[in-house]
C-alpha cells in the first residue's frame, strides 16, 4: 500500500470516526500483512503519467502507479479503477460494496 493510500484511509477514518480511531487504526497498521511502502520519484512520476491519462482520483493514481510498477494488482470496489482495467494498465482483486 502506498503512504499516501494510507494518508487517505486515515483522513477518512478521521472524519468518519473521529481523530482517537484514526490513531488507533495508524498504530495497527503495523501489525497488519501490508507493507506500506513511502512514495518515491519513480511512482510519483508513474502516478502523476496516470492522473495525467485517466480520470482518477490523485490518490488512487499511487495505488494504480505501486500496483503497476510492481506487477501486482489494485484490491478495491472502486469502479473508478475499471477504466484502468479494461485499459490493461493494472489488473484490480474486486471487493463487493
Amino acid at each position: 500500500m502506498s503512504v499516501v493510500n494510507l494518508g487517505e484511509v486515515l483522513y477518512l477514518t478521521e472524519r468518519r470516526r473521529g481523530w482517537p480511531k484514526a490513531l488507533e487504526l495508524f498504530a495497527y497498521t503495523d501489525e497488519l500483512p501490508i507493507q506500506v511502502i513511502d512514495a518515491n520519484r519513480t511512482q510519483i512520476l508513474a502516478a502523476a503519467h496516470i492522473k495525467a491519462s485517466w480520470p482518477l482520483a490523485y490518490a488512487d493514481c499511487f495505488a494504480a502507479a505501486l500496483a503497476k510498477l510492481n506487477g501486482a494488482a489494485v484490491v478495491t470496489g472502486d469502479p473508478e479503477f475499471k477504466q484502468l482495467e479494461s485499459d490493461g494498465l493494472i489488473s484490480v482483486s474486486w471487493l463487493e460494496r
